[in-house]
């Protein structure tokens, strides 16, 4: 029976992975570093690392990286301070789902990314907490940020459900013990989703999906 969903956030609610990606490859520019979308990919997605590594793999001091993270995340809030779109079926589906299942968003974006993303979004009330990163120690695709969400639920991790869009997020997922669907988006399909309960192309099929699980 499943009794509580846990929605990653960038490029599952909303579409802000690319923009993510734009204010990073502008400061890596900086130290000589060219990072196109499939080194984004990689690093970051499936991986999880920072793709300000590459600039510390060209001997870019880590001072200087540090000073070029700290203006990719301004550039950042700028950018989704002009506004960020919901993704397809996203506002549908909460809806359908509230009162239904605890619903959660577990997020490796900062505390301030998020509030500038959703200042307009008017996702927030569909969710009954929200964790970001700066509630947990180790990051995607650790598993931590899943199982403090699952503590917080008060369920168990067989009675969760996580939502997620890319390979760092699945293994975080399956390395806590809950099924994961995978939703890609135009930077993650193509991905290698194995161990994914289901690979849907929208959001949309979740709740039937639910269903299925609960046998009803």
């Amino acid at each position: 029976m499943i009794r509580a969903i846990f929605w990653d956030n960038d490029g599952v609610l909303v579409d802000t992975e690319k923009l993510y990606f734009q204010a990073t490859r502008e400061l890596l520019q900086r130290a000589g570093v060219t990072l196109t979308e499939a080194l984004f990919r990689r690093i970051s997605l499936q991986e999880g690392r920072s793709a300000f590594d590459l600039a510390l793999e060209k001997g870019v001091s880590q001072r200087q990286i540090d000073r070029l993270h700290e203006e990719r995340n301004r550039r950042y809030t700028e950018l989704v301070e002009e506004g960020v779109r919901i993704l397809d079926g996203v506002e549908e589906t909460l809806a359908k789902l509230s009162g239904r299942v605890l619903q959660a968003i577990v997020t490796s974006s900062r505390r301030s990314h998020f509030d500038a993303i959703h200042a307009g979004t008017g996702l927030r009330s569909h969710f009954d907490f929200i964790l970001t990163r700066e509630d947990y120690l180790l990051s995607k695709p650790d598993p931590e940020p899943y199982r403090l969400a699952v503590t917080r639920s008060g369920f168990r991790p067989e009675e969760c459900l996580v939502v997620e869009d890319s390979e760092r997020g699945l293994r975080a997922a399956f390395a806590a013990g809950i099924r994961c669907i995978v939703v890609p988006n135009d930077l993650t399909r193509g991905g290698e989703f194995a161990g994914a309960w289901r690979v849907l192309p929208s959001c949309r099929e979740i709740p039937g999906e639910i269903e299925r699980i609960n046998g009803k």
